[in-house]
Formats: structure tokens, sequence, C-alpha cells
């Protein structure tokens, strides 16, 4: 058996740590000769997936000021001004009175994009649209007013369509079964005398 010196191993250490050196420096000659596989993002934009939520939209015609949205609101970022104004009677009636929205802003640096708003608005005023390029170099230009966020609505997608094979709803379903049968009454015991 032959006793193996000081100067043999740190040969062999010498050796073996430069071969490790050459596998790695290899592998990354053979990484950088390949294509990249991430997009850039301002030169390639994303593939978004359908109904992907991006920026909240107003459609103003459809806004009553009932001030839903801002009161559920948790941030406190939606600013709605309205006024009155008088319809004149019609044949046989009364005047009545409508709120006329005057300003509906969102203040998207306060926004956490919740969608909390879009849900509790009953008369479908506000949508998701899947625009999400709005940045600003000042935060006080992300209060869009109602001008800026009606711009979206053409980017909004048309709802889908229902399931067909999901089951009724319990009210449909409800309202569809028929009548129960009305029971007669059953005759009064005689009184007592």
């Amino acid at each position: 058996m032959r006793a193996v010196t000081g100067d043999e191993d740190g040969a062999q250490t010498a050796r073996s740590t430069a071969a490790g050196l050459v596998r790695g420096l290899a592998t990354t000659a053979k990484a950088l000769l390949r294509p990249a596989h991430t997009a850039e993002y301002p030169d390639v934009l994303p593939a978004l997936p359908p109904r992907s939520r991006g920026v909240i939209a107003l459609l103003h015609e459809n806004c009553t000021s009932c001030m839903l949205c801002a009161r559920e609101c948790p941030d406190w970022c939606i600013y709605i001004d309205s006024h009155k104004e008088t319809i004149p009677a019609v044949d046989g009636g009364r005047e009545r009175q409508r709120n006329v929205l005057d300003r509906f802003a969102i203040d998207f640096s306060l926004c956490m994009y919740c969608g909390i708003c879009i849900e509790v608005c009953p008369f479908d005023a506000l949508f998701w649209s899947p625009e999400f390029e709005y940045a600003e170099l000042d935060i006080k230009d992300l209060l869009h007013e109602k001008d800026r966020l009606g711009g979206w609505m053409n980017s909004v997608p048309p709802p889908q369509p229902p399931d067909v094979a999901a089951p009724e709803p319990k009210e449909v379903a409800a309202s569809q079964k028929p009548a129960r049968p009305v029971r007669a009454a059953a005759p009064a015991a005689p009184a007592a005398a």
C-alpha cells in the first residue's frame, strides 16, 4: 500500500475543482445560447384569461347616485356628487324627482380591487374591465373621474352565457312547482248548550 503525500492530495483537489468549474461554465454557456422563455412585458402583451379583473369601469347612464357602492366600499375610495332634478308631471300623474350624477370618481391609490362596489350595484353601472395599464407618475393622477371610468366600458367583455349543464336556481325550481291543493276546512263542532 502506498501512502499519499500532502502534495499529491492538493493536486487531486485542484484537478477536481477545475473539472467542476469547467462543467459549470459549460452549463452556463449552453443556457446562454438557448432562446429565452420569458416574454418582455412592454414589448409582448400578456394573454389575459377571460373575465380578468383590471380596472373598474362606469356606465354612467345606469348610475342613479344611490350611493350603495360608496357606502359599502371598505376603503372609502369612491366619491359621488349628485343633485335632484324634477321631472314634470305626465297626464294624471304628479311631478317626480330623480338623482342626476354630477361627479363619480374612484381613487385607485386607495382601492384594493375587492369588487364589493360592483357586486352591490343594483343598476349594473359598475363593471370589471381587463385594462391594467393605467400607471401614473404622480399619485394624485390615480383619482379617475367619470369620463375616464366611462372610457373603459368599451373594453368590458360581454357577460358569459349561462351554463346549460348547471342546475336551475332554487328560486326558479320552486316557482315551477304546482300549487298545493287547498284542504277543505273541518266542520265546526256544534256549540255546547
